[in-house]
């Protein structure tokens, strides 16, 4: 089944807001086969809009919207979906009842922009939003559907996981099942890996896929496929996936759709170790990630985020003569940054980064992109030194999956 997009609001065009909605769809409805045919944005403007509603129906019967339903006056998209499918704005006491929950339970007094939410076209079904005042507004005209939805990403991921979705997916039932595997890979490049999987590839029945998705560090790779009969299919990716295993072998360092600190957290908790982290360059990014994973709190015990040198001999126990001798971008400097989190923290491993994350501050011997990272654990400390290419948040994102990955090598050897 596919699926177009139209992203509302003007501060998508000026760059002021970035449109991550359309991802989050994308990355949510893909593993039941369904996929977005397109994408648009468009102002607050009303004949954009039904222009971009009209072109949407032409290519796909399901159309979902985002954004330009808020109270404000430049939110124009509910008197437009009015118009386009007909009806008028009435007063919908439901509405009213779930704005008033909302807003107590944010501790809030309603005002009247807020309490004008309540109306909704009546030529619309009403999906109660639990986590926002914008109502979800589920349209249908010969066959087709249109789903209004929030712009705010929490609201709209929120509402369109639990309850949009579950409900276009009663609404255009499929006798196709779909099936994926998901295998994290380290160790290679994208071109490198295809390159040991030819043959598998090429040998592929006409109704599996396999996709490359790439991160900085991993790889995801990514079995899909369709059958009439989902028990023949599953047994096929069974069997396609014991290949996989074969020909890639110890590189696949997990068999499910999880981020590196998701895959650390499994083997943390599976081993009853603790955890800390000693940061430099990276800024506390490394901890943001793994307390991101629910019940980190299991394994994680805080982090030391040591940017100046002084910090780091005061809090970590780095050796002053060797910051004086090597430099904060140095494999002395970081393993003891490492061991010394394990110390501060009474953790049993750490993970340390130090680096020049850029724009400035590099050195002919120490470019830009220079990070050298370390993981400890029972007394054994292994350091990395990359060069990562790209601008400040890029360098700072790599070295956070390279050096996490420095400690899952650890725990699985």
């Amino acid at each position: 089944m596919e699926v177009s997009v139209i992203a509302i609001g003007d501060e998508l065009l000026i760059g002021q807001v970035v449109d991550t909605n359309s991802g989050v769809i994308s990355r949510e409805i893909t593993p039941d086969g369904w996929t977005v045919r397109s994408t648009r944005a468009v102002g607050d403007n009303a004949e954009d809009i039904k222009r971009a509603i009209t072109q949407a129906f032409e290519q796909t019967d399901v159309v979902l919207t985002t954004g330009g339903i808020g109270p404000t006056k430049d939110d124009i998209t509910k008197q437009t979906l009015c118009d386009y499918f007909g009806g008028e704005l009435v007063y919908d006491t439901a509405v009213e009842k779930n704005v008033l929950e909302v807003v107590a339970k944010r501790g809030l007094k309603i005002n009247p922009l807020t309490a004008a939410q309540a109306y909704v076209p009546s030529s619309c079904s009403v999906i109660q939003n639990r986590v926002g005042t914008a109502p979800i507004m589920w349209f249908e005209k010969e066959g087709k559907v249109l789903v209004s939805m929030p712009g705010v990403p929490f609201e709209m991921k929120e509402m369109f996981t639990t309850e949009v979705f579950p409900r276009l997916k009663q609404r255009f039932q499929s006798d196709i099942a779909v099936e994926h595997r998901t295998f994290i890979v380290i160790n290679y490049s994208e071109s490198v890996l295809a390159g040991k999987l030819e043959k598998f590839e090429n040998d592929l029945p006409g109704n599996i896929h396999l996709a490359y998705l790439p991160q900085p560090g991993i790889i995801r790779l990514r079995l899909t496929g369709t059958d009439t009969d989902k028990a023949r299919l599953s047994d096929t990716l069974d069997s396609l996936s014991a290949q996989l295993d074969d020909i890639v072998g110890a590189d696949i360092i997990c068999k499910e759709d999880k981020t590196p600190a998701e895959i650390l957290g499994d083997l943390l908790r599976k081993k009853a170790l603790t955890l800390s982290t000693a940061e430099s360059c990276t800024g506390g990014n490394i901890a943001h990630c793994i307390t991101l994973v629910p019940g980190s709190s299991d394994y994680f015990k805080g982090s030391a985020v040591t940017y100046a040198n002084e910090i780091k001999s005061a809090i970590l126990n780095v050796s002053q003569a060797d910051l004086e001798q090597h430099g904060a971008v140095s494999e002395e400097v970081v393993r003891q940054m490492a061991e010394g989190a394990t110390a501060t923290f009474h953790t049993d491993c750490a993970i340390a980064t130090s680096g020049i994350a850029g724009p400035s501050g590099g050195t002919p011997d120490k470019p830009v992109g220079t990070v050298w990272m370390a993981a400890t654990l029972g007394g054994k400390t292994v350091s990395e030194c990359r060069r990562f290419a790209g601008n400040r948040e890029r360098v700072i994102n790599h070295a956070t999956t390279i050096a996490t990955l420095l400690l899952i090598k650890l725990l699985l050897n």
